[in-house]
Protein backbone atom coordinates (compact mmCIF):
# COMPACT_ATOMS: atom_id res chain seq x y z
CA UNK A 1 0.00 0.00 0.00
CA UNK A 2 2.63 2.68 1.11
CA UNK A 3 4.31 2.08 -2.08
CA UNK A 4 1.28 2.69 -4.57
CA UNK A 5 2.04 6.77 -4.60
CA UNK A 6 6.01 6.12 -6.01
CA UNK A 7 5.00 3.61 -8.81
CA UNK A 8 2.44 5.48 -9.93
CA UNK A 9 4.86 8.66 -9.88
CA UNK A 10 7.53 6.73 -11.54
CA UNK A 11 4.65 5.54 -14.45
CA UNK A 12 3.57 9.21 -14.84
CA UNK A 13 7.06 10.40 -15.04
CA UNK A 14 7.72 7.57 -17.55
CA UNK A 15 4.95 8.05 -19.45
CA UNK A 16 5.69 11.55 -20.08
CA UNK A 17 9.19 10.80 -20.60
CA UNK A 18 8.17 9.18 -23.35
CA UNK A 19 5.87 11.25 -24.88
CA UNK A 20 8.22 14.26 -24.56
CA UNK A 21 10.87 12.52 -26.45
CA UNK A 22 8.34 11.50 -29.11
CA UNK A 23 7.05 14.82 -30.26
CA UNK A 24 8.71 16.21 -32.91
CA UNK A 25 11.62 19.05 -33.34
CA UNK A 26 10.46 22.46 -32.78
CA UNK A 27 10.85 24.28 -36.10
CA UNK A 28 14.30 26.15 -36.72
CA UNK A 29 13.76 29.76 -35.64
CA UNK A 30 15.26 32.31 -37.55
CA UNK A 31 17.41 34.77 -35.83
CA UNK A 32 18.35 38.45 -35.66
CA UNK A 33 21.48 39.10 -37.60
CA UNK A 34 20.85 36.33 -40.10
CA UNK A 35 20.21 36.41 -43.75
CA UNK A 36 16.22 36.14 -44.61
CA UNK A 37 15.02 32.83 -45.93
CA UNK A 38 14.32 33.33 -49.94
CA UNK A 39 10.26 31.84 -50.40
CA UNK A 40 8.54 31.49 -53.10
CA UNK A 41 4.47 31.89 -52.40
CA UNK A 42 1.42 32.66 -54.29
CA UNK A 43 -0.91 35.95 -54.00
CA UNK A 44 -4.31 35.69 -53.86
CA UNK A 45 -4.43 35.30 -57.86
CA UNK A 46 -2.07 32.78 -58.17
CA UNK A 47 0.92 34.66 -58.98
CA UNK A 48 4.20 33.52 -57.09
CA UNK A 49 6.30 36.10 -55.30
CA UNK A 50 9.82 35.42 -54.06
CA UNK A 51 10.93 37.78 -51.15
CA UNK A 52 11.81 41.12 -52.11
CA UNK A 53 16.04 41.32 -52.85
CA UNK A 54 17.68 44.64 -52.27
CA UNK A 55 15.23 46.26 -50.43
CA UNK A 56 14.07 46.93 -46.70
CA UNK A 57 11.17 44.73 -46.21
CA UNK A 58 8.64 44.05 -43.63
CA UNK A 59 7.57 40.27 -43.68
CA UNK A 60 4.66 39.68 -41.60
CA UNK A 61 2.98 36.40 -40.55
CA UNK A 62 -0.50 37.00 -39.59
CA UNK A 63 -4.16 35.19 -39.74
CA UNK A 64 -7.59 36.52 -40.43
CA UNK A 65 -8.81 35.06 -37.11
CA UNK A 66 -5.84 36.03 -35.10
CA UNK A 67 -7.00 39.24 -33.37
CA UNK A 68 -3.81 40.93 -32.56
CA UNK A 69 -3.32 40.52 -36.85
CA UNK A 70 -6.25 42.43 -37.52
CA UNK A 71 -5.85 45.16 -34.65
CA UNK A 72 -2.55 45.72 -36.08
CA UNK A 73 -3.72 45.69 -40.35
CA UNK A 74 -4.63 49.02 -40.08
CA UNK A 75 -1.67 50.68 -38.67
CA UNK A 76 0.20 48.31 -40.71
CA UNK A 77 -1.82 49.83 -43.85
CA UNK A 78 -0.50 53.18 -42.88
CA UNK A 79 2.92 52.80 -42.62
CA UNK A 80 2.94 51.00 -46.30
CA UNK A 81 1.19 54.81 -47.25
CA UNK A 82 3.89 56.37 -45.46
CA UNK A 83 7.03 54.72 -46.28
CA UNK A 84 6.17 53.00 -49.77
CA UNK A 85 7.26 55.78 -52.12
CA UNK A 86 10.69 55.70 -49.78
CA UNK A 87 11.43 51.87 -50.82
CA UNK A 88 9.40 49.87 -47.88
CA UNK A 89 8.28 46.74 -49.02
CA UNK A 90 5.47 45.25 -46.76
CA UNK A 91 4.56 41.51 -47.10
CA UNK A 92 2.01 39.81 -45.50
CA UNK A 93 2.30 35.74 -45.11
CA UNK A 94 -1.47 34.56 -44.32
CA UNK A 95 -1.37 31.07 -42.86
CA UNK A 96 -5.27 30.68 -43.06
CA UNK A 97 -6.25 27.39 -44.93
CA UNK A 98 -9.25 28.75 -46.52
CA UNK A 99 -8.27 30.92 -49.29
CA UNK A 100 -11.80 32.26 -49.47
CA UNK A 101 -11.48 33.83 -45.98
CA UNK A 102 -8.40 35.42 -46.33
CA UNK A 103 -10.15 37.12 -49.97
CA UNK A 104 -12.57 38.74 -48.43
CA UNK A 105 -10.63 40.26 -45.02
CA UNK A 106 -7.82 41.58 -47.81
CA UNK A 107 -11.29 43.34 -49.34
CA UNK A 108 -12.58 44.08 -46.15
CA UNK A 109 -9.60 46.04 -44.94
CA UNK A 110 -8.50 47.51 -48.16
CA UNK A 111 -4.88 46.08 -48.36
CA UNK A 112 -2.75 47.59 -50.53
CA UNK A 113 0.29 46.05 -49.67
CA UNK A 114 1.47 42.48 -51.12
CA UNK A 115 -0.37 39.30 -49.31
CA UNK A 116 0.63 36.06 -50.29
CA UNK A 117 -1.15 32.88 -49.16
CA UNK A 118 0.78 30.26 -46.94
CA UNK A 119 -1.72 27.74 -46.65
CA UNK A 120 0.06 24.99 -45.31
CA UNK A 121 2.36 27.04 -43.38
CA UNK A 122 5.04 25.89 -44.65
CA UNK A 123 7.08 28.58 -45.11
CA UNK A 124 5.58 30.12 -41.74
CA UNK A 125 7.53 26.95 -40.30
CA UNK A 126 10.57 27.40 -41.78
CA UNK A 127 10.75 30.81 -40.65
CA UNK A 128 10.12 29.38 -36.49
CA UNK A 129 6.73 31.10 -36.53
CA UNK A 130 4.31 29.60 -34.23
CA UNK A 131 2.71 33.04 -32.94
CA UNK A 132 0.83 35.31 -35.04
CA UNK A 133 1.77 37.59 -35.97
CA UNK A 134 5.45 37.36 -36.29
CA UNK A 135 7.01 40.00 -38.09
CA UNK A 136 10.73 40.14 -39.36
CA UNK A 137 12.48 43.51 -40.57
CA UNK A 138 14.90 42.66 -43.06
CA UNK A 139 17.71 45.62 -44.47
CA UNK A 140 18.82 45.53 -48.22
CA UNK A 141 21.66 42.96 -47.50
CA UNK A 142 19.01 40.12 -46.76
CA UNK A 143 19.39 40.33 -43.23
CA UNK A 144 16.95 39.82 -40.31
CA UNK A 145 17.49 42.99 -38.15
CA UNK A 146 14.30 42.89 -35.86
CA UNK A 147 12.18 39.99 -35.04
CA UNK A 148 8.85 41.19 -33.42
CA UNK A 149 5.88 38.97 -32.02
CA UNK A 150 2.63 40.22 -31.42
CA UNK A 151 0.91 43.20 -32.29
CA UNK A 152 2.78 45.95 -33.39
CA UNK A 153 1.40 50.03 -33.52
CA UNK A 154 3.13 50.35 -36.78
CA UNK A 155 2.76 54.39 -36.21
CA UNK A 156 4.51 54.32 -32.84
CA UNK A 157 7.19 56.91 -32.88
CA UNK A 158 10.11 53.91 -31.78
CA UNK A 159 8.92 51.63 -34.70
CA UNK A 160 9.02 54.58 -37.14
CA UNK A 161 12.87 55.39 -36.22
CA UNK A 162 13.38 52.00 -36.98
CA UNK A 163 12.24 51.29 -40.02
CA UNK A 164 13.04 55.13 -41.24
CA UNK A 165 16.90 54.40 -40.08
CA UNK A 166 16.94 51.14 -42.09
CA UNK A 167 15.24 53.42 -45.06
CA UNK A 168 17.91 55.82 -44.04
CA UNK A 169 20.83 53.21 -44.62
CA UNK A 170 22.98 52.81 -47.83
CA UNK A 171 22.72 49.25 -49.51
CA UNK A 172 26.07 46.83 -49.48
CA UNK A 173 27.19 48.49 -45.68
CA UNK A 174 28.39 46.13 -42.88
CA UNK A 175 25.34 44.39 -41.49
CA UNK A 176 24.44 45.72 -37.89
CA UNK A 177 24.65 43.14 -35.41
CA UNK A 178 21.05 42.18 -34.02
CA UNK A 179 19.20 44.68 -31.73
CA UNK A 180 21.93 47.35 -32.98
Amino acid sequence: MKYRFPIAVLMLLGLGGGLYFSLPEPPAQVKEGSPAVDFSLPDLAGAMHALPKGEVTLLNFWATWCPPCRKEMPSMTSLHEKLAARGLKLVAVSVDRNSSDLASFVREFKIPFQVLHDADSSISRHYGVFRYPETFLIDRNGVIRHHLVGGVDWMSKPVLDIVEGMLNEPANREPVKAGG
